[in-house]
């Protein structure tokens, strides 16, 4: 059970990383690549999104909430194994 949630955790955080590498590029609003990239969002969007409530853009463009959200679930991780 503990492999399974650590497995899990693992896979959002590469899902977060790949909606972040989406962000860099545009996507047309039509077609595989916008369907992709609208449901990465949705799965992305709760977690980031909490963190966006504390922490601020920097300079207004810079979101470095998926950043908080990496080390959070890092840290979760950690202690999940420690149990």
């Amino acid at each position: 059970m503990k492999a399974l949630i650590i497995s899990l955790l693992n896979l959002y955080v590469v899902i977060i990383f790949v909606y972040c590498i989406f962000s860099w590029f545009p996507i047309p609003r039509d077609g595989v690549l916008a369907d992709v990239n609208s449901f990465l969002g949705k799965l992305c969007y709760p977690v980031l999104a909490l963190f966006r409530k504390f922490i601020p853009s920097i300079g207004g463009a810079v979101d470095i909430s998926p950043i908080v959200a990496f080390i959070v679930l890092q840290l979760l991780i950690s202690l999940i194994r420690m149990i």
